[in-house]
């Protein structure tokens, strides 16, 4: 493919998404804009985009793709800016928000005036933000919705899984709506619960400071998405809000369900709840990527002694294997503790477990 691409926003998703049609097209100029002055020179130095501009106008009206990479409300707030330009007839306009029937429903005066608008989710993601947070491979095996209109042929369609051929993602085509429930149920709404759980967690934690403690080890992972932009979530919650408002009296129902077996001492239904759900997720995927990033977490008992951090990072470091977090869930003095190494794939903590086992005699296990 060849001509002018606009990114607008170059953090983590837009910076990638850059990167992928410049790996994919290298013929192709990709100019970015970015309402963060640092975030654009970075990702100039960087090499992700040929140029940078100072204005919408100056980057869209010649572009042959248009990508916003920016939240759901500044989304919103872009295409009302781009449907009073004067745009090339046979733009593609696409974006990267994580809800679709709003944005969808904002790109209707562009729709209106012929333009093609084909909304986009990529589900991929990382704890890191910014240009220099940008990965090539970031969408790679992951799922890449597209939402567009019925109107809107196929021709087009497939014009920009071309452009975005480089992300190496899978796509789908799904409508907004669709996009909006699904979202909700696997992506949205998980968020609410980790949120909730460490919101109890911290009520509880006024009565008894072992609650934080305790807290560290297991329930640290399973709300660790708790962790999240919190304007991004309020706008997506916002934004989809009458999906959400279903899912949370669903949820409130199941609740009272299990409330009330354990009110009754209902020994086999409870036995049976466990079990329902243990089946449908030992049957989930385990080698794809997901609407919420995986987190490729090897855990290596290290004795508690000075540098030993340092010791195991540098092997890494050596082999070329990145890390995305660290930490240590517990040290004692003269036993071992858990050194928590975090990666953005599968195949580096497999890499990096090899590396370890090679180098120490420190147990790894990939949890």
């Amino acid at each position: 493919m060849k001509g002018k691409v606009f990114v607008i926003g170059l953090g983590l998703i837009g910076g990638s998404l850059a990167m992928a049609i410049r790996h994919a097209h290298p013929d192709a100029v990709i100019v970015g804009y970015d309402l963060n002055e640092k975030n654009l020179q970075l990702a100039t130095l960087l090499g992700i985009i040929d140029d940078s501009v100072s204005s919408l106008e100056a980057g869209a009206c010649d572009a042959d793709l248009i990508l916003m990479a920016v939240p759901v409300n500044e989304t919103v707030r872009t295409l009302a800016e781009l449907a009073h330009l004067d745009l090339k007839r046979d733009v593609i306009i696409s974006d990267a928000a994580s809800t679709k029937t709003t944005v969808v429903n904002a790109a209707s005066s562009l729709i209106n005036r012929g333009y093609t608008f084909i909304g986009g989710h990529p589900m991929a993601g990382s704890h890191k933000s910014g240009a220099g947070a940008a990965k090539l491979h970031l969408f790679e095996h992951a799922f890449y919705l597209l939402t567009p209109e019925e109107h809107v042929e196929e021709e087009r369609i497939e014009q920009l899984k071309q452009w975005l051929s480089g992300t190496k993602a899978n796509f789908l085509v799904v409508s907004p709506d669709t996009h909006d429930r699904i979202t909700g149920v696997i992506s949205h709404f998980p968020h609410i619960i980790a949120s909730g759980l460490v919101k109890q967690a911290e009520a509880y934690s006024q009565e008894n400071e072992l609650i934080s403690r305790l807290a560290a080890g297991g329930f640290r992972d399973i709300t660790r998405i708790a962790s999240s932009n919190p304007e991004m979530w309020r706008d997506i919650l916002l934004h989809n809000r009458e999906v959400l408002l279903v899912l949370m009296n669903d949820w409130l129902r199941e609740m009272e369900y299990i409330k009330e077996l354990v009110a009754n001492e209902d020994s086999e239904e409870i036995f049976r709840f466990f079990t329902d759900a243990k089946v449908y997720r030992d049957d989930l995927p385990s080698n794809m990527k997901g609407a919420i990033p995986a987190f490729y977490d090897l855990y290596v008992d290290i004795p508690d002694y000075s540098g030993v951090i340092s010791e195991i990072t540098g092997y890494l470091a050596q082999e070329g294997i990145s890390i995305t977090n660290i930490r240590i869930i517990e040290t004692r003095e003269e036993i071992y503790g858990v050194l928590v190494i975090s990666f953005q794939t599968e195949e580096d903590r497999i890499k990096a477990a090899d590396c370890v086992a090679r180098h120490t005699d420190y147990e790894t296990i990939l949890a």
